[in-house]
């Protein structure tokens, strides 16, 4: 029989994920519109944040890079005040046998560091493979000092959350691989690839979510090394209690996904 606590703990990661369902959306960016919203976040984390890459379009902060044309854009926006809190791409091959990165982005820059025997991206079938990367966390929707919040607080742009609010936060980042697992599943592949900082695999262990380093530790944007996960695999070790999260990205966005589809179908119509 488990103790009273181990009922209360339970209880409380339940109401944790429900309120962080109901407080936010799960969006597959097709339009022009929800793109610009990919893209300005990660102009705000990756250029103007970190400098880890130059703008696309200074002017209008964005960025953006070819790779984006053969990529599923996804983001979670807070209901609450419409900001985007969060985002990611899952790149896909490119389907043209005589371009000079015929397959993923990782490929081209760290090609050299993927050692294991097995899960390369060049070994496996073309069809199978993608890469997630751009992930991304709107600074306020991230845990920050006292000093931070003080600061953030005399400006204009800043957002006033609850403590339930805040509370939810932690759980972006594991909302953001659930719908990564969810994206891979509706392009029906399974080999997924990314690059990642050491502490990012260990902290999504956690959730359930066992990534396998396959590549050596180099230095791009800090230390980084590819690591491997296999979707049908991580769908079957979500842990129990994640699972109606996952459910709900994944209804949520083949939902999106029929819409669109229709739509194009209907513009296309004479």
């Amino acid at each position: 029989m488990r103790s009273c606590s181990s009922d209360s703990n339970a209880e409380s990661s339940t109401q944790l994920l429900e309120r962080f369902r109901s407080g936010f959306r799960f969006r597959l960016a097709t339009s022009d519109e929800e793109k610009r919203k990919v893209y300005r976040l990660r102009y705000e984390v990756y250029c103007d944040e970190l400098g880890y890459e130059e703008p696309s379009d200074a002017c209008e902060g964005l960025e953006y890079d070819e790779y984006d044309e053969r990529s599923l854009h996804f983001l979670i926006e807070h209901r609450r005040s419409g900001r985007t809190a969060g985002c990611l791409r899952l790149v896909l091959p490119s389907s043209e046998d005589d371009c000079h990165d015929t397959r993923l982005p990782l490929q081209s820059y760290a090609d050299q560091s993927l050692t294991h025997a097995v899960l390369h991206p060049a070994l496996l079938d073309k069809d199978e493979i993608c890469e997630v990367s751009r992930l991304a966390i709107a600074l306020p929707f991230r845990r920050r000092s006292v000093k931070a919040e003080l600061e953030a607080s005399v400006k204009s742009t800043f957002l006033e959350f609850t403590q339930d609010e805040k509370k939810t936060f932690p759980v972006i980042v594991v909302g953001l691989f659930l719908a990564t697992y969810a994206l891979v599943g509706m392009t029906n592949r399974r080999h997924v690839f990314a690059m990642m900082e050491p502490k990012l695999p260990r902290l999504l262990a956690m959730s359930g979510f066992y990534f396998t380093q396959v590549g050596d530790t180099i230095d791009f944007h800090g230390k980084r090394s590819a690591f491997y996960i296999d979707q049908h695999q991580a769908e079957r070790e979500i842990h129990a209690k994640l699972l109606p999260l996952y459910r709900h990205i994944q209804d949520e966005l083949e939902s999106q996904a029929n819409l669109s589809y229709r739509q194009k179908t209907l513009a296309m119509m004479p």
